[in-house]
């Protein structure tokens, strides 16, 4: 089993023009090495091939109109995502992803805190699972809008429309997606720290490898400014 664990950070920068997402981690076992200084980025392409912590690498999916980026802080295993993009709804996604390529059952773990009042109570911070970087592919994430609503959001072949399973908790403390075999399901912890059920599973085949992250959408094309919380875990089961 592989498996990248990090820590919990709350802190988190609020942009004039983007959503931003800051993220602390740490490797367990040297699965992955990461960077020995911090790094600074704009992607203005699909994606962008630089050191990315425990990802890959990181890029804008979708037309946006105002490039997102990526600062990673190796002394303080940090992440600071900045994105913006109409939505990720529909038939196509328009959002900033920070990604790893992977393979077989995936469970993903995070924080998420936004913080400030923001533009659009609809701008998003996900827990992705997605096949392509193209617009429109086949993905499952567990989404946290600026609102409180939680859901898992999916579509379930590349072009097709993106349906929800919303949740019954408003806010969660943590974030989990789980991919077993074809099939997805959102897990939500509250201040206990416990972990529910919060959605049905949902059926998706997925080719591998397939891209496993975190991203975040402002919900609004000109470019809105929100702040949300820290990456928790990356495990490969």
């Amino acid at each position: 089993m592989e498996e990248f664990l990090v820590n919990r950070k709350k802190t988190i920068s609020l942009t004039a023009l983007a959503a931003a997402l800051v993220l602390t981690a740490a490797v367990k076992n040297g699965a992955l090495a990461e960077p020995s200084r911090a790094n600074t980025h704009a992607s203005t392409g699909t994606e962008a091939a630089t050191a990315a912590g425990i990802f890959e690498s990181h890029g804008d999916v979708g037309a946006v109109l105002h490039p997102g980026s990526l600062e990673y802080d190796a002394a303080k295993r940090s992440y600071t995502i900045a994105g913006s993009g109409e939505n990720m709804w529909f038939a196509s996604d328009a959002f900033q992803f920070v990604w790893k390529k992977m393979s077989g059952d995936v469970t993903l773990t995070a924080d998420i805190a936004f913080l400030g009042k923001g533009v659009n109570e609809h701008r998003k911070a996900v827990l992705m699972i997605r096949q392509s970087l193209d617009a429109d592919s086949a993905y499952a994430d567990a989404a946290l809008h600026g609102s409180g609503l939680t859901s898992l959001q999916y579509r379930e072949e590349k072009g097709a429309a993106t349906q929800e399973i919303q949740a019954n908790i408003s806010a969660p403390k943590r974030l989990r997606i789980e991919k077993r075999g074809a099939y997805f399901s959102m897990w939500l912890a509250e201040e206990t720290g416990d972990f529910h059920l919060a959605s049905g599973s949902t059926r998706i085949a997925l080719k591998e490898p397939f891209y496993v992250g975190i991203g975040v959408c402002s919900h609004d094309k000109s470019g809105c400014a929100c702040r949300c919380g820290s990456f928790h875990a990356l495990q490969h089961a």
